[in-house]
């Protein structure tokens, strides 16, 4: 059954192709569908053009499909060309002819719309509940290694002494920039566009502000035409969001990548983590977190998967914003399964000690040796020649009680400002 269907039933193959996979990503939306068409309902009594008992009759019936659609009990055949009219042939075959009037007032293009729109913003606060267990494991991290220190690097080189503790709340504050950009696009999905119908709004007498509260959304999207517009644009800004955090990821793992390595052995895993070779008995292969690199690297490409789709598009509905609806679900479900693989093997890292005491990493403190004779009296400059001329000679010894003071240094991580900037952004 097709919503749209009159007299013929289209051609299979074309109904294939129209189709695609969206019976599938629809079973991510049907339960956001069904709270809609609830709050429509309700709201068409209020107005008069059901009547209450029409309107509870139907809301009890989709109470019921939006429960079985949670629990994955809710299903689309290949009869149904989506959600839209698989909910209302079953309204209407429990219901009789009041199934029929459930479309009153709207378009599938305003239903899609505010499913999808109700969709992110729930994923959304999912991601960032996630990002924010992530934080406190980092945080946790940092705070128990922040003693423990191993060299900083520029351009794949030794450069200056960094530790544990710093690197981890790197990550750890970096995360917070994040949960801004995904502050950013909850605000733009926190929006209704119910009663936009196909772009245009409808005759009917309908109370958008009333759909508008009874959805628990912050805002309405008033124009209709606007409202309209939307779609591309919120699943655009959204995967800008997961695009940002999906780069934080993977810069972590592949600092886990090269850290694990033989050449630096800073950290190691339980081999349970690990993987291992078919011909190598000696290998213990970071698979994990090459796959978090390499599907993170792909989300980062999202946002102008779906630019490019948007492209050129004129005001008003085009059949191709269909095709950003899969994308969007599947980076979505990407970026959960990556943070949860994060989640669930960082708390297994074990922290190698000592590794600056290595001799190969005395340069390492040269920075810090020249800085104690600028504070003597030396001019920096001076300091700089005379410290070259030592290594070059050879005679270079190295001052490894160092001590970094300033706010964000390693002797001073800060970690209680960083919780509360978190904790700012969470809230926002």
């Amino acid at each position: 059954m097709k919503l749209w269907q009159k007299n013929q039933a289209p051609n299979q193959k074309i109904d294939h192709f129209t189709v695609g996979n969206d019976r599938a990503y629809d079973l991510h939306l049907a339960s956001y569908d069904c709270l809609a068409s609830i709050a429509h309902t309700q709201m068409l009594a209020e107005t008069g053009v059901l009547t209450q008992k029409e309107a509870d009759q139907l809301t009890q019936v989709l109470k019921e499909l939006e429960a079985d659609a949670k629990k994955g009990n809710f299903s689309i055949e290949d009869d149904f060309e989506d959600m839209h009219s698989k909910i209302e042939y079953l309204l209407t075959e429990k219901l009789g002819a009041l199934g029929k009037k459930i479309h009153t007032a709207r378009s599938r293009n305003d239903q899609v719309l505010v499913a999808l729109h109700l969709y992110l913003k729930n994923e959304i606060g999912l991601i960032k509940g996630l990002t924010h267990d992530f934080f406190e494991m980092l945080m946790d991290l940092a705070e128990h290694n922040q003693q423990h220190l191993m060299p900083g690097y520029t351009h794949f080189q030794v450069a200056m002494p960094s530790s544990f503790g710093l690197w981890f709340s790197a990550y750890a504050e970096t995360l917070i920039d994040d949960v801004v950009l995904l502050n950013a696009a909850h605000q733009l999905v926190d929006q209704n566009p119910l009663g936009s119908a196909a772009g245009y709004g409808s005759s009917f007498p309908i109370d958008r502000k009333a759909t508008t509260k009874s959805l628990g959304f912050k805002e309405l999207k008033y124009n209709v035409i606007a409202a309209q517009m939307s779609r591309g644009k919120a699943e655009k800004i959204t995967a800008t969001a997961i695009a940002a955090l999906a780069a934080t990821l993977s810069k972590m793992a592949m600092d886990i990548c090269i850290y694990m390595g033989q050449e630096h052995n800073f950290i190691s895993f339980p081999d349970e983590l690990t993987t291992g070779s078919s011909i190598m008995p000696h290998k213990k292969n970071p698979d994990v977190f090459e796959l978090i690199r390499g599907k993170c690297n792909l989300l980062q490409g999202l946002p102008n998967q779906l630019a490019l789709l948007m492209t050129n598009l004129p005001s008003g509905y085009h059949r191709e914003m269909q095709l950003a609806k899969g994308p969007i679900i599947d980076a979505i479900e990407t970026l959960k399964s990556c943070l949860d693989m994060f989640l669930f093997s960082l708390k297994e890292i074990k922290v190698r000690q000592n590794i600056l005491e290595d001799d190969k990493y005395k340069f390492i403190f040269s920075v810090d040796t020249l800085n104690e004779w600028v504070k003597a009296g030396l001019p920096f400059r001076e300091a700089y020649q005379k410290m070259v001329k030592s290594i070059d000679a050879g005679d270079y010894q190295p001052k490894k009680d160092i001590e970094h003071t300033h706010l964000g240094s390693i002797g001073n991580l800060g970690l209680k400002l960083i919780h509360e900037k978190m904790e700012k952004a969470m809230k926002s």
